[in-house]
């Protein structure tokens, strides 16, 4: 159950940050590539996406430790591990950022997330 808490936790604060970017905070070098300080729009609309996919995850793992009983349990269980793989899929993606604020900060992050994913899925 804490693994399932600290990856809602950090989702949260990843969607602030996501916000933030969408509605124009100059902070784009942390993400999307860094290439934009400001995103343009389509870059706006993909982190309110993000937001929307943060949301799925935290329901997901809240879901899974019985924190919450939204879904059926084998879409929590099976989901859970499509999440895993996204965010171990995430790791090398976000390594190779030619950005540095964006790898050297994002990486970390999306590993952690990978990790509690992981103890959230084998509960």
């Amino acid at each position: 159950m804490p693994a399932a808490i600290a990856l809602t936790v950090i989702l949260a604060a990843l969607a602030v940050f996501q916000l933030a970017l969408a509605l124009g905070a100059p902070i784009g070098r942390f993400a999307w590539g860094g290439q934009h300080r400001v995103l343009p729009t389509r870059l706006r609309i993909g982190s309110l996406v993000s937001i929307v996919i943060y949301a799925v995850i935290a329901v997901l793992a809240l879901d899974k430790v019985g924190l919450i009983d939204v879904v059926p349990d084998v879409v929590s269980d099976v989901g859970m591990w499509v999440v895993l793989a996204y965010f171990v899929l995430g790791i090398p993606l976000n390594a190779i950022s030619r950005s540095k604020p964006e790898r050297y900060t994002m990486t970390p992050v999306v590993t952690l997330l990978a990790v509690l994913s992981l103890l959230v899925a084998l509960s």
